[in-house]
């Protein structure tokens, strides 16, 4: 039985300058932007069967928008009318809300907001929020982040990363930091609990106890946390910190054990006393994270789940409160303790930063 004729799918060069920046325009919906790479995949002489394995994509599919195009062209790739109500807001304006919102900034403001945006364009604030939803658009919300200038930033990242995705053999990688300046805040009225439809209130007015610093070792491989909190923050309660890490370490680890200590350029850890103490210690192997870039040291994740479930709702009259606080977090944490999953790879990291890079080049700020 013969099979299905496979039609040459020719391009005009107008049509294949317009279907490339079809694909690759950021404002174009992912639907477009596939079929766009299905014709000029097929256009370059692939199968229907490779298309669709280079595009992760069924056959029937490549098929369909094959024909599509050879039959109707550029207004093929167009989706088919649906049935019922007809649409009242069209292609070029749903376009045009895109593009402002990408590429422009209201006059009186550093953002747009569903309102304002329905103001410019005649539209409906529903309809506004309904496309953004639609493309993942939250104009409100804003992150923050900081490139390092370490000019050893790719070797360090390379060097950091290496560690938690390929660790040497019988080695111990600790991940190394301080939270410094805990505050033991009291707040100055009762807390109301939750309840059904009320969440957890309290005053936002509080009282200071005094602080504290956390000093904590997490364990890469197993997720166990070495910590002890300390009234002050210098290089003498740092070593007095590395000297209860070593205590654990000869006790649970054999002498052959190499200790890689991952940390940051923190004064503290390069003072002249701290670097005698590694001296001393030929075992332990120091690998600085590259300037401002601390959240390569996995135990700042530890720091944001201490944080988060258990000082910053806490309730404390007095540093002594807090600091038992910290150390039955730890101890529960260790009960049943599992390491932080690390996915990303040194080239993936890099590939991102450049990436960054490029966007703010080009940003035009």
């Amino acid at each position: 039985m013969a099979g299905r004729v496979k039609h040459e799918l020719v391009l005009s060069r107008d049509e294949r300058v317009t279907l490339e920046s079809w694909a690759r325009r950021r404002t174009s919906t992912q639907q477009l932007a596939t079929r766009c790479r299905i014709v000029l995949s097929c256009a370059d002489g692939l199968s229907n069967t490779a298309v669709a394995a280079k595009l992760g994509v069924c056959r029937p599919s490549v098929i369909t928008w094959r024909e599509r195009f050879r039959t109707r062209r550029l207004e093929g790739l167009s989706d088919e009318p649906r049935p019922g109500a007809p649409r009242t807001i069209q292609d070029d304006q749903v376009h045009e809300l895109i593009t402002r919102t990408l590429e422009h900034k209201p006059k009186d403001a550093t953002h747009w907001s569903t309102r304002s945006m329905a103001a410019e364009l005649g539209l409906s604030q529903s309809a506004v929020s309904r496309i953004w939803r639609a493309f993942g658009l939250q104009p409100h919300r804003a992150e923050t982040f900081k490139l390092s200038t370490d000019p050893q930033f790719v070797e360090k990242v390379r060097d950091v990363v290496g560690l938690y995705v390929s660790p040497p053999d019988k080695a111990l990688v600790l991940c190394v930091d301080e939270k410094s300046q805990v505050q033991a805040l009291d707040r100055t009225q009762p807390v109301l609990p939750m309840r059904p439809g009320s969440p957890e209130r309290h005053t936002h007015e509080y009282v200071r106890h005094g602080t504290t610093s956390l000093f904590a070792a997490l364990a890469v491989k197993t997720g166990v946390v070495i910590g002890e909190c300390r009234r002050r923050h210098r290089h003498q309660e740092f070593i007095k910190f590395l000297n209860t890490v070593d205590e654990v370490v000869r006790a649970t680890e054999p002498e052959s054990t190499q200790v890689h200590i991952v940390m940051d350029n923190y004064a503290t850890h390069k003072t002249p006393a701290v670097r005698r103490w590694f001296q001393r210690r030929p075992r332990y192997h120091v690998h600085f994270t590259p300037t401002g870039a601390s959240w390569l040291n996995q135990v700042e994740r530890f720091f944001s789940a201490i944080t988060t479930r258990r000082i910053r709702r806490g309730v404390f009259r007095s540093v002594r409160s807090l600091e038992q606080a910290i150390r039955d977090y730890i101890d529960t944490h260790n009960d049943d303790a599992k390491p932080f999953a690390w996915t990303a790879d040194a080239d993936t990291i890099l590939r991102r930063v450049r990436r960054v890079c490029q966007e703010i080049s080009d940003s035009g700020h």
